[in-house]
């Protein structure tokens, strides 16, 4: 996806496609959308391989192992010149900061209690082939998780009026623009329709889906902008609800 032959391999290691956008971690579709956006080159591994912390996604650049989403955004920022962010104020990068760290740090466990805890447990359970006799110990890490972070601890009503502030704040801020700073998309879109896809097409019958596909509806049309621009291969990377075993991409 670059027209630089002399750039240097890069290997997005993740887990197996999603059923209706392209992977159920909304890190590695910032990461892939990221790369796009960039337009660099890059290889998907599904081999479901964990990196030495025990993260996915991760990267092999030129066979250097980089951890953890935003460190390799910022990893390929100075190795590879780029600056998605170069359009913004000062200012802007601070509210674009802030905007990321309330979605992958709050809003984040929201939709990982919806997808574990609180609703339709079955569907995920199914789609990632854990049977229902075992099902109690990915639930329980995640409680265990979730806890840990501090909205484990609330009650479900507590944690919708939570998930619904930070949505109704990414749906105010956003406006009727395209981008969340504009007409041109930043570094930020990526990370922002990461969390936001989830909502949007992979949270069936929850609040958080709700809320995106029916009250903040710029939310709902900024996802399917996101998605014309960066992804006109979408369905070749979805397994279309379990359908398709391996994607084309």
């Amino acid at each position: 996806m670059a027209s630089n032959n002399q750039q240097p391999s890069i290997v997005i290691e993740q887990i197996g496609r999603g059923p209706y956008a392209p992977s159920l971690t909304p890190f590695a579709i910032k990461l892939e959308t990221y790369m796009r956006m960039a337009k660099l080159q890059y290889t998907n591994s599904h081999r479901r391989k964990r990196s030495k912390k025990g993260k996915v996604p991760f990267i092999e650049f030129d066979g250097q192992e980089v951890n953890d989403s935003s460190l390799i955004i910022e990893f390929l920022n100075e190795k590879l010149n780029i600056d998605l962010n170069s359009h913004l104020t000062p200012s802007e990068r601070g509210i674009a900061r802030a905007f990321q760290k309330m979605a992958e740090e709050n809003l984040y466990w929201c939709l990982v209690l919806h997808r574990w805890i609180y609703d339709n447990r079955d569907w995920i359970m199914k789609l990632v082939g854990v049977p229902k006799i075992m099902a109690w110990i990915p639930v329980r890490l995640v409680k265990k998780q979730a806890e840990g972070q501090g909205i484990g601890r609330h009650s479900y009503e507590e944690m919708v009026r939570i998930e619904e502030g930070d949505l109704r704040a990414m749906s105010e801020f956003l406006d009727t623009k395209p981008f969340f700073f504009g007409d041109k998309p930043c570094e930020t879109d990526c990370a922002l329709f990461g969390q936001l896809s989830q909502l949007r097409w992979q949270l069936p019958n929850t609040k958080g889906e709700y809320f995106v596909n029916e009250k903040y509806t710029n939310l709902r049309d900024y996802c399917d902008r996101m998605k014309t621009t960066f992804w006109p291969d979408w369905d070749d990377c979805i397994t279309h609800g379990g359908k398709v075993k391996k994607p084309k991409s």
